[in-house]
């Protein structure tokens, strides 16, 4: 157990006799790890953009919220009685006529 410390702490087990068999392993093993942190990597990108999205959406929802609120100040009968009246149109003094129709016929 204590030689095969030092030869992994020496580095003597990778030039010893059948080590083309711990080297392909080695090489095996690094290629998997290469592959673990580009998952991880590519992950990470994903959390970031879901996040930057979410932050969009919030933005853009409270900009819709602000647009619907000037809409409905905007379509108050006192905002359009004033703008109508600076362009020189004013509420009818008589009130409508309601029309009946009894008949069907013409």
């Amino acid at each position: 157990m204590k030689n095969i410390a030092y030869s992994i702490l020496k580095g003597t087990f990778l030039v010893s006799d059948g080590a083309h068999k711990k080297w392909r392993l080695i090489l095996f093993f690094s290629v998997l790890a290469i592959m673990m942190i580009a998952s991880s990597h590519s992950a990470d990108r994903k959390v970031h953009y879901i996040a930057k999205l979410n932050e969009e959406v919030k933005s853009l929802r409270s900009l819709y919220v602000n647009t619907r609120s000037d809409l409905m100040e905007l379509r108050l009968e006192s905002v359009v009685r004033g703008r109508l009246k600076e362009k020189g149109i004013i509420p009818s003094q008589t009130p409508p006529v309601k029309l009946l129709v009894t008949s069907n016929e013409y």
